[in-house]
């Protein structure tokens, strides 16, 4: 008799062939469960990569927020230094401010000053020199537009930042 013909032969081989395909789909299973985090990451990714990009945006609106509040100290102290010796005030301070805020952009600085009491708005106030007067306390307040720009959408489109110093002369 030969093996083949031997049906104790057949079943040992059916059982084999059957064994095999039941690994064969256990070991496809199993690799399916491998992909797992590759899929949770790319639905994660998105929001992930969003609130890290909103946190470098509202750094960087900080950082403009620091630079806007120094540079407005720095014009304040230096109106106060110049106070007599300038025939256009607002200018002159401006020119400071644009100085020490070079990361700031220049045309986007709003200025208001209040000189001995008198408010005087703009960039340019040739002859309101004369509002300067020793004792008295002289104030510079800027305001600057935010960019709170995440993925070419801005979240707060009218926030503005806003800065303000008071210098006095003894």
């Amino acid at each position: 008799m030969t093996e083949s013909s031997n049906p104790v032969s057949q079943q040992k081989t059916i059982r084999v062939a059957t064994r095999s395909i039941r690994a064969r789909w256990r070991d496809k299973m199993r690799a399916a469960e491998d992909g797992g985090a590759a899929v949770e990451m790319a639905l994660i990714f998105p929001l992930m990569a969003t609130v890290i990009l909103g946190i470098f945006t509202v750094g960087m609106m900080f950082n403009d927020y620091l630079n806007l509040t120094e540079a407005v100290g720095s014009g304040a102290q230096y109106l106060q230094l110049i106070r007599t010796s300038t025939t256009n005030p607002c200018a002159d301070t401006f020119t400071a401010i644009k100085n020490a805020g070079p990361t700031l952009t220049p045309g986007n600085i709003t200025l208001s000053f209040t000189l001995n009491g008198t408010a005087v708005n703009g960039t340019s106030c040739s002859g309101d020199q004369s509002y300067l007067s020793a004792g008295t306390p002289v104030t510079v307040h800027a305001t600057y537009p935010c960019n709170f720009l995440v993925y070419n959408v801005n979240y707060a489109p009218s926030c503005t930042l806003s800065a303000s110093a008071t210098e006095y002369e003894y």
